[in-house]
């Protein structure tokens, strides 16, 4: 077995609110967890005690709780979790109203504010009751499209005590792009700014909105944030009013949080919608709200004080996921803008300013640390960091080891996973556990996870679908406009009945982690061998030369051959002699089949606005398929890259 990259002292395991949970539960329960495996195959085997306990661990605030935990437990889907429960999710973020700090918010352009926890609720407060007597009511929809800033927070709360349902796209999201979502569930209102700042240009989103608003005939209200301007110029915005005028003449007082059922709407997911239309993933308040409870406080260690950042838009699940970190005490720590700008230190620089005690990115933004020849260890003190959380992609084992030699060594770093779709985490890390090299830790609390093959039998050494086999809390309370459930069924029950199949191709290790192949349905399949994408990518993104690569399977002489596209440093050509560096560095790491029929350059690679490549787009288009939905993607011109490449036609 090979030696862990970390291990926790005795004193932080002591400390680790796990620990508690686990005295807790013993004492409570009687459950007799001696360790983590333990612990967590109670949770699957007893999910009615394990969520009973998170709840009052958690000390969730509710009109009332009920008796009965889990209905229906043996129907997936279709268990209900605490069905007797009404509760409002913002009134559980909003427990505290003291001066402690609630954001703190750091724009690109420099603009830098503070709110406390009196301050939030304040704001909150006034918005909801203008939005009240704006005819906000129980089951509206209530979108925001905006950058990363408080106003995105508080807009959320507010609407959310009033039990409206809450969507949001980020503002680089093109026209078609937030109609193809906003549009499929007639929102109310919408939250937008004036623009946004980003790699050290200003972005103007009114002209968006006017064009957005010509497909959204059920908008009653624009509310624009003041941001990149002072006095934005509104006039020309139907049904536009400025925030603060919005708000005008309101008293901040007690905030009237409308109770609701466990499983009342809450959030609106999007599907990536590269392949068609966006599916609507409609996520209760209780199931989103004490999953991450569970995730925040139990996995990730966030206590009362902690400050926690994840870089991220407000068209990502790992906003709302921020979000929530308001019911356990913690501050957020809201950035804006590019990573990079004005150079890869900006975070890092956020980290020592504010005492951040967790650093949430994606695998992509590690690596492009690595490729840019940066050592934040060397110039930043990160001393309060006790976490740095990845996810996104499949956080590569030489990614591990420059996060531990280069950014801080006495760290837990936590490769995460999970997805929009269940608006959490699958598996996920453990502060009292060991990190090892290339591996998620440990699989979450209360999810029973699996690998099946194509039998639907689990398998342990080998690869296999990431499936998890019982019911658990966040599962969306369906899709939007899916009456009869079909799309939400064929989504993730056709092809194992009774059980949830995630699409990702995944194996488990002797340590009891977990390690990521990539998505099921871009899995390669040369001579009916099946490879994983990100074994690929572990060995091509290894060399200097490669700033990153994608790899799809081309049918090709009745097999499928392994295609590889790669993106190279400035002012380097792929010429012979790299491609058989390319070719020996898989061969040598991995097996013959690995090793790609073609290796082509390319300038660009797309992807989805939250940075994931896309293969199967990539696929479609060098079959000369028709890719059903470019707005979903950052860079849509990126497709004609690939078209009808003569490398690719013998």
């Amino acid at each position: 077995m090979a030696e862990p990259l970390w291990r926790p002292s005795e004193q932080r395991i002591a400390a680790a609110e796990i620990t508690r949970f686990t005295a807790f539960v013993n004492q409570s329960w009687d459950v007799g967890a001696t360790d983590y495996q333990s612990l967590h195959r109670w949770s699957v085997e007893h999910p009615e005690q394990f969520w009973d306990a998170m709840w009052g661990f958690a000390e969730i605030v509710a009109d009332r709780k009920g008796d009965v935990v889990l209905e229906d437990a043996e129907r997936m889907p279709g268990a209900r979790w605490f069905p007797e429960a009404w509760l409002n999710y913002a009134e559980n973020l909003l427990q505290r109203r003291d001066d402690a700090l609630a954001i703190e918010f750091r724009g690109e352009d420099q603009v830098r504010r503070s709110l406390s926890y009196a301050e939030l609720y304040d704001a909150v407060s006034v918005l909801a009751m203008a939005l009240a007597d704006a005819g906000v009511a129980r089951g509206d929809r209530v979108v925001g499209y905006l950058p990363n800033m408080p106003e995105a927070i508080i807009a959320m709360l507010a609407a959310t005590s009033l039990g409206a349902v809450w969507s949001s796209c980020s503002p680089d999201f093109g026209v078609r792009g937030v109609v193809d979502r906003f549009g499929q569930i007639a929102p109310k209102v919408l939250f937008t700014a004036d623009g946004y700042f980003y790699n050290g240009k200003k972005h103007d989103s009114l002209a968006r909105v006017t064009e957005i608003l010509k497909e959204l005939p059920d908008v009653e209200r624009v509310i624009v944030v003041a941001y990149t301007q002072a006095a934005p110029k509104i006039h020309g915005v139907p049904k536009a009013v400025d925030l603060a005028a919005f708000t005008a003449g309101y008293t901040p007082g007690d905030i009237p949080f409308e109770q609701l059922p466990f499983d009342h709407p809450l959030f609106i997911m999007y599907s990536s919608g590269t392949t068609g239309v966006p599916k609507c993933m409609v996520h209760g308040a209780g199931g989103t709200l004490i999953q991450h409870l569970k995730e925040h406080q139990l996995q990730s260690d966030i206590r009362t004080g902690d400050r926690v950042m994840y870089f991220t838009t407000c068209g990502w699940m790992m906003w709302n996921w921020l979000a929530s970190v308001l019911a356990s005490g913690a501050t957020l720590l809201l950035y804006d803008g590019a990573p990079f700008y004005p150079d890869g230190n900006v975070l890092f620089d956020f980290a020592d300013e504010t005492g951040m005690t967790h650093f949430g990115t994606s695998a992509k933004f590690i690596d492009a640390l690595k490729k840019a020849g940066l050592k934040p260890a060397d110039s930043h003190s990160l001393s309060s960091l006790r976490a740095m959380l990845s996810t996104g992609s499949p956080l590569v084992p030489e990614s591990f080891d420059f996060v531990y030699e280069h950014i801080k060594s006495d760290i837990c770093l936590s490769s995460i996973t999970g997805g929009t779709d269940i608006i959490s985490c699958f598996a996920l890390g453990n502060p009292t556990l060991p990190v090892y090299r290339g591996e998620i830790q440990c699989i979450g609390l209360g999810m029973d996870v699996a690998a099946f093959d194509d039998e639907g039998n689990a398998v342990l050494g080998s690869k296999g679908e990431l499936v998890c086999r019982r019911p658990f809390p966040s599962m969306p309370i369906g899709f939007w406009n899916d009456p009869h459930a079909a799309k939400y069924h064929a989504a993730y029950f056709e092809k194992f009945p009774g059980v949830w199949c995630h699409g990702d191709y995944v194996g488990f290790t002797e340590n009891g982690g977990m390690i990521m192949y990539g998505r099921s349905d871009a899995i390669l399949n040369p001579g009916g061998v099946r490879i994983g994408t990100a074994e690929i990518y572990r060995q091509v993104e290894q060399l200097d030369e490669v700033v990153e690569a994608i790899v799809i399977g081309q049918e090709w002489d009745d097999d499928v051959r392994v295609v590889l596209f790669v993106v190279l440093r400035a002012g380097l050509a792929l010429d012979d002699a790299l491609r058989q560096r390319i070719k020996e560095q898989i061969r040598r790491n991995t097996t013959p089949r690995h090793v790609p029929a073609r290796i082509v350059q390319v300038d660009d690679i797309p992807r989805t606005k939250n940075g994931k490549i896309v293969e199967i787009a990539v696929r479609d288009v060098v079959h000369g398929k028709q890719v059903k939905n470019k707005d979903a993607l950052a860079n849509p011109e990126a497709l004609e890259l690939y078209r009808d490449l003569a490398a690719l036609q013998s």
